[in-house]
């Protein structure tokens, strides 16, 4: 037995033989394979390099902690491991329908739900990965410290590790508290990595959420990044601000949270992401 049916096996308590396994498109980070057993069990497979096992594991954890929030369903951990040169995350294979305005409401709405979890910190419980890119998370009462430091900053010294720097970086940093001055969240569980390509609906038309980079934050920073590359409708909107209400100020920090992504973009994929983020830098600092 390979040692990702072993894994299975132990987990499980019942014994797990591959029949088939298929490659799954869709991602560019990781391996994904689809892996049915003799036995007709299905799961969805994740591989890279050995040294991504912290990250795997990391995964695992965020997915049970939103698991664990009965709200918005998440795929269930099965195993995670190593075997050769690689590491493997082994999750619940759910089949995929369609999405439905009432899906996406529904979506809106337990969202809102898990972003009512809250915890006396910012930060989580372990350092995790957006992307490909490593994400420090330690404990903090300071969200706008935490943001400029653990995310901006962060994100910044990487792009400058490349030979990239952006014009109005030291303005920007100094002045994150700005952003602040009448708006004070508190910690709520985030998804972390909250795209279209993230989000998905069952076959009975029952959203649920994968792939995350959790940890304690604003909870605006989520709904900021499902405007980046949109896949997301008016009702899955409306629906979140009946339950949660989003601040004025979310208008501008939309922005400020955006520009985190568009620096990891551009620290994984280079390209025009770099005009993105100066773009945001130039927009913030005007404001």
């Amino acid at each position: 037995m390979s040692a990702i049916e072993r894994a299975i096996s132990a987990t499980t308590g019942s014994p797990f033989r591959t029949l088939s396994s298929s490659a799954l498109g869709g991602g560019c980070i990781n391996q994904a394979s689809r892996m049915q057993g003799e036995d007709g069990r299905e799961y969805f497979v994740k591989k890279n390099h050995a040294s991504f096992l912290p990250f795997f594991e990391a995964e695992g954890k965020a997915l049970e902690e939103i698991r664990g929030t009965q709200s918005i369903h998440a795929p269930g951990v099965i195993a995670s491991g190593s075997e050769g040169g690689d590491a493997f995350l082994v999750l619940e294979y759910i089949h995929e329908g369609s999405s439905q305005a009432e899906g996406q409401a529904q979506l809106g709405r337990l969202l809102a739900r898990m972003h009512k979890v809250e915890q006396p910190y910012f930060g989580w419980n372990m350092d995790n990965c957006i992307g490909a890119t490593p994400q420090p998370n330690p404990r903090s009462d300071n969200w706008a410290e935490f943001y400029r430091d653990q995310r901006l900053a962060h994100q910044f010294n990487l792009a400058a590790e490349k030979g990239r720097k952006f014009e109005g970086t030291e303005d920007l940093l100094g002045q994150v508290d700005c952003f602040f001055s009448t708006y004070h969240p508190h910690p709520a569980l985030l998804h972390g990595d909250l795209w279209g390509g993230n989000a998905s609906y069952d076959q009975n038309g029952d959203p649920f959420i994968f792939d995350p980079a959790s940890y304690y934050g604003d909870r605006e920073a989520d709904i900021a990044f499902t405007y980046m590359f949109g896949g997301f409708s008016s009702a899955f909107y409306q629906a979140y601000e009946q339950k949660l209400p989003l601040d004025e100020g979310f208008k501008i920090r939309k922005t400020l949270y955006n520009l985190y992504h568009e620096l990891n973009h551009f620290n994984l994929f280079g390209g025009g992401y770099a005009s993105s983020a100066q773009s945001s830098i130039n927009q913030l600092l005007r404001h």
